[in-house]
């Protein structure tokens, strides 16, 4: 049995369906119940519990083969507590039920402890799950190409991407089906010990590689707004962010835009194969659009 957390988002949701199609047996664990039909129509067994409940973890991974544990992208309070909360929960919640191998989610920019904002909380998770069990995997892909899909509506309204990255500064990205594909490769795979992956996209790409793709798309201009630094606070303020979580996805573009969000030397490199249009298409289709029709 292969143990899924956060089947519903997008690295946990590709791991997950990645597994059912190869045939495994998967197990995905949800907060709610009513979250389980969609699960069981696919053919994978579902466990209810919390991320930071030791007693459902511990639950959810006993007699597992492998799991693929992550942290949620923090959505409110302070990141870096609720990082050492979930990690020291995920590694009680392993020990406990004797689980043989994890697979968890990190990211670029993942071995330093600071100067890289949210994606400092991942160096914690590390931390925490590292030993935990006899086999562990920290899979650290580059920045989601799905994440863009946030201010797609901008680009399809307006023809605007709206951009914190600097347009030109190419960055590792990567698809989440090739994090899910990748995932599920992990888990399946017989190494042991420690072992450190990184996830990059055919090529690295930037903020104006991204625009032109959403123009192929949409089939017509796109061009890349830069939000300089001074005015990114009110931008997240304006959405609904609270100043915690501001403030450490702040630290995160300023560690990109520093060049301290990059790989670690010496450790597993891989590339996947989705491509960056691929990527755009998904999220424009699943807007619910249609991109020949947006093209009139």
């Amino acid at each position: 049995m292969y143990v899924v957390l956060g089947a519903n988002g997008r690295a946990g949701g590709e791991t997950a369906h990645a597994l059912i199609e190869s045939g495994k047996p998967v197990r995905v664990v949800l907060r709610q119940r009513e979250q389980a039909e969609k699960w069981t129509k696919l053919g994978a067994d579902v466990a209810i519990g919390s991320i930071e409940d030791v007693p459902s973890l511990t639950a959810a991974l006993r007699n597992a083969a492998s799991a693929f544990l992550l942290c949620p992208p923090p959505v409110s309070g302070d990141p870096c507590r609720r990082a050492e909360e979930v990690g020291s929960a995920l590694a009680e919640a392993v020990r406990q039920a004797g689980l043989p191998k994890l697979v968890a989610l990190s990211s670029v920019g993942a071995q330093h402890e600071t100067g890289t904002g949210v994606i400092a909380t991942l160096n914690r998770l590390e931390k925490h799950l590292e030993g935990a069990a006899p086999s562990t995997t920290f899979l650290r892909p580059g920045y989601f190409a799905e994440t863009w899909g946030e201010v797609a509506p901008a680009v399809i309204t307006e023809g605007v991407l709206p951009s914190f990255l600097e347009p030109s500064q190419t960055i590792p990205m990567v698809s989440t089906i090739d994090v899910g594909r990748t995932a599920a490769w992990l888990l399946g795979d017989d190494l042991s010990g420690k072992r450190i992956v990184e996830l990059r996209g055919p090529q690295d790409w930037s903020a104006n590689d991204v625009a032109a793709a959403f123009s192929g798309v949409l089939g017509r201009p796109v061009e890349t707004a830069f939000v300089p630094p001074e005015a990114r606070a009110a931008v997240l303020a304006q959405e609904g962010v609270p100043p915690e979580v501001a403030d450490a996805l702040l630290g995160m573009y300023d560690g990109i835009a520093s060049g301290r969000v990059e790989h670690e030397e010496g450790i597993e490199q891989r590339r996947g194969f989705v491509a960056l249009s691929d990527a755009v298409e998904r999220i424009v289709r699943g807007m619910g659009k249609d991109a020949g029709g947006l093209a009139a």
